[in-house]
């Protein structure tokens, strides 16, 4: 399947409170050893994917993003503009050297686009 969901995230004004709620709940391990601090949530399974949690903006409430993978996603946020979304985050080389960016879609929507280690 093309352009696969990878990942989700949990965006949260408690962060720390919302990681903490599912690593208790469904027992999943919470790793934040990265260089962002990001909150990752593992469930341990082959089945599903893994998420995690992000602060939310200031004055936004929590919700849920999706991850897609897409292969570029400069391309990815020139046809989604044209399709009538919105750039959120344009696109931002992470430390691992993956690129993402987030978009909001014409109903409303945020969802994220990334790749795995771009050529840029």
């Amino acid at each position: 399947m093309p352009n696969p969901v990878v990942r989700w995230q949990i965006l949260s004004p408690e962060p720390n409170q919302a990681a903490a709620f599912y690593q208790k709940l469904f027992a999943w391990k919470l790793d934040q050893a990265n260089a962002l601090g990001y909150r990752e949530l593992r469930s341990g399974s082959d089945a599903g994917i893994d998420g995690g949690v992000w602060p939310a903006p200031p004055g936004v409430k929590s919700f849920v993003q999706l991850f897609i993978e897409v292969p570029d996603v400069a391309a990815c946020i020139t046809r989604a503009t044209e399709l009538g979304a919105q750039v959120l985050i344009p696109k931002s080389v992470l430390p691992d050297g993956d690129a993402m960016a987030v978009l909001l879609d014409p109903t409303g929507i945020s969802f994220a686009v990334c790749q795995t280690n771009p050529q840029l």
